[in-house]
């Protein structure tokens, strides 16, 4: 199997799963999940499948079996609990080794762009399973994927209803869209190169949360201001009220990130996206724009605790 596409259920993954239905022969490829009631998902479509969950040794030393390019998409486990992330990661890599797949394409967080000194929590993991794959002995590349552009309701805690936002600082985010970094990143596995390499795909401008909020206001027609308070009342204050029902540590977590942005760790961008893509990516403010012309209630479903 020339391709296993880990994550095809998720949005990053299910993009670049069509990316390879489209352009790739449909016996060099297949797509695995975690759960194998999801089989009929993939098979209905032509697609080969193989159940595999990062939990499981044995369904990974299975799945990995004559697999020479693996798609390692992060777990959706919950990025605050480093060590389960950390163990799933590690269950990965080991059987990645075992089954002596000769390239393994791993999808990273971007906060402090190519280096490797972030302040952040939740690139911690990630950096860790840097490390990992560094030390395997296995080919790889480490994808760190920019910040979704879709997501940008989360980074502000905006609702279609919300008519002010509260945020505890602000800073320079190279927000990209998700649909052209599955893009990329398939095309970068089915080109090849980048051995042993940590890469950077961005967009090639960034975004403050000010502009952010002007777009919205430009696009939709609202009104939405913006004010800026303490980390500590904005955690308060947003635990109170959140229409979605998120945990206080979930907006301790976002004032960090908000931190690490005021302090310039998602500002990095590259070239890389354009030099693979062959065009352009979309800029920030041009993908948020699209995104509210095509719904002006746009939304994520992290916003909500329940989904």
């Amino acid at each position: 199997m020339k391709y296993l596409i880990t994550g095809a259920t998720g949005g990053l993954g299910g993009h670049i799963l069509d990316y390879f239905i489209a352009k790739v022969p449909f016996s060099d490829f297949a797509a695995s999940s975690s759960s194998p009631s999801n089989r009929s998902l993939f098979e209905s479509r032509g697609v080969n499948f193989r159940h595999l969950d990062y939990e499981d040794p044995t369904t990974l030393n299975t799945s990995l079996n004559d697999v020479e390019n693996l798609l390692f998409i992060s777990t959706n486990a919950n990025v605050v609990d480093v060590e389960k992330v950390m163990r799933q990661h590690g269950n990965v890599v080991d059987a990645a080794r075992q089954a002596n797949v000769k390239h393994v394409w791993y999808t990273s967080l971007p906060f402090g762009g190519l280096t490797n000194d972030s302040i952040v929590s939740v690139q911690q993991a990630h950096l860790a399973t840097e490390r990992m794959l560094q030390e395997s002995g296995l080919t790889f590349t480490c994808i760190r994927e920019g910040i979704y552009t879709e997501g940008f309701p989360l980074f502000l805690n905006w609702y279609p209803e919300t008519t002010n936002i509260t945020l505890p600082a602000d800073g320079e985010i190279a927000f990209t869209s998700r649909l052209e970094l599955a893009e990329c990143t398939a095309r970068l596995m089915l080109h090849g190169g980048f051995e042993n390499m940590t890469i950077l795909l961005t967009a090639g401008e960034t975004i403050t949360a000010k502009e952010l909020v002007h777009v919205i206001n430009e696009t939709t027609g609202r009104h939405v201001e913006l004010q800026y308070v303490s980390p500590e009342e904005f955690v308060r204050e947003s635990e109170l009220h959140d229409k979605g029902g998120k945990s206080r540590v979930f907006f301790e977590v976002l004032a960090s990130l908000w931190k690490a942005a005021a302090c310039g760790e998602l500002c990095t961008t590259s070239g890389l996206m354009r030099e693979i893509l062959g065009r352009d990516p979309m800029t920030p403010r041009d993908a948020v724009r699209q995104l509210l012309v095509e719904d002006r209630d746009h939304t994520w479903h992290q916003m909500y605790a329940s989904r």
